[in-house]
């Protein structure tokens, strides 16, 4: 981008840990957003504080404060780093002002996207919606599977490290099971889904860990080599944008033992039996804009939704110069 393109004025709703860390990355990192407002509803926040240091606008009277500051009408995107409750007022009120809202709350009030997946397919939504951590990191591993062989059940497990869950996190839990759970069908191709989220108490903190197995139809060989070099690809597509993301270790697939029947997984009215599981062992490590190195679950989520917003912005710049 030339140095006399103006860049995409955005603002960040939330001044808590993945609105902080967000607003860093796109301040030190992105070549089409410019920081226009960090917006939060407690004014001893360390988030906007830090904000106010970097000569960003702040205003610490939530939605309202954020339209009523004197920059707003240029402000294009908004991320929404706070709650999924809060983030259904938030929508209601921005979306009829002509704002595209990126939703890093379960909320699930758009088109949810997983950039490596599916951006594409919804590059002119206003609201799209970020999943979950666990769902940006486990998702593109079953859309890896499915586009080889169909995925009769995906299931995920994400753990996190305790510390890296925040208020907004726990309160949560619930929206973030079900979302992603949706997700792994909607976007990962699975005919059935089903997520788990473990915070993990150990100290020293964790990185974040996921597992994603996949039951699918596959008793050739050569199916499994092109599981393996999806899957494999598919990382590779993630780490572009996620630099901490990479596989533990190799992909496995098993066969499924005739004693441990799994028809009780499958969606209502499958008909093909599944032959084999596909075990992927993923780990995140978070790039310390902000947080601690083990906050792989922060990092995934705010790194996604930065990558989401360089392309609409560039892709935006890209029509007025046509």
């Amino acid at each position: 981008m030339s140095e006399d393109t103006a860049r995409t004025k955005v603002a960040i709703i939330g001044s808590g840990n993945i609105g902080t860390d967000l607003m860093i990355k796109v301040m030190r990192h992105s070549r089409y957003l410019e920081m226009a407002a960090m917006v939060g509803i407690d004014p001893d926040s360390d988030g906007l504080a830090r904000a106010a240091r970097m000569d960003v606008p702040t205003t610490h009277e939530g939605v309202e404060g954020l339209v009523a500051m004197p920059g707003f009408d240029d402000i294009e995107i908004v991320f929404d780093a706070t709650s999924a409750k809060a983030h259904q007022a938030n929508h209601a009120r921005l979306a009829p002002l002509g704002k595209r809202l990126i939703d890093l709350t379960p909320a699930a009030i758009g088109p949810f996207v997983v950039p490596a997946v599916n951006f594409a397919e919804h590059l002119d939504a206003q609201n799209v919606n970020m999943v979950t951590c666990g769902g940006q990191a486990t998702i593109p591993i079953v859309a890896a599977v499915a586009r080889v062989v169909p995925v009769a059940y995906a299931e995920i497990v994400a753990s996190i490290a305790s510390k890296s869950a925040g208020p907004g996190t726990r309160a949560n839990i619930d929206e973030f099971t079900e979302t992603t759970s949706h997700a792994i069908q909607a976007v990962g191709g699975a005919a059935r889904g089903k997520a788990v989220i473990i915070l993990n108490p150990a100290e020293p903190p964790l990185i974040m860990r996921d597992t994603v197995f996949c039951l699918v139809d596959a008793a050739d060989e050569d199916a499994h080599e092109q599981i393996r070099a999806s899957v494999t690809k598919m990382v590779g597509d993630v780490a572009a944008y996620v630099p901490g993301y990479r596989l533990k270790q190799q992909v496995q697939i098993d066969p499924i033992p005739a004693d441990q029947p799994v028809h009780t997984l499958l969606a209502d009215g499958a008909t093909a039996v599944p032959t084999h599981r596909v075990s992927v062992f993923l780990e995140v490590e978070g790039a310390a804009h902000y947080l601690p190195a083990y906050a792989g679950n922060l990092d995934i989520m705010t790194s996604a939704a930065l990558q989401v917003a360089e392309r609409i912005a560039q892709n935006a710049q890209k029509q007025e110069n046509a």
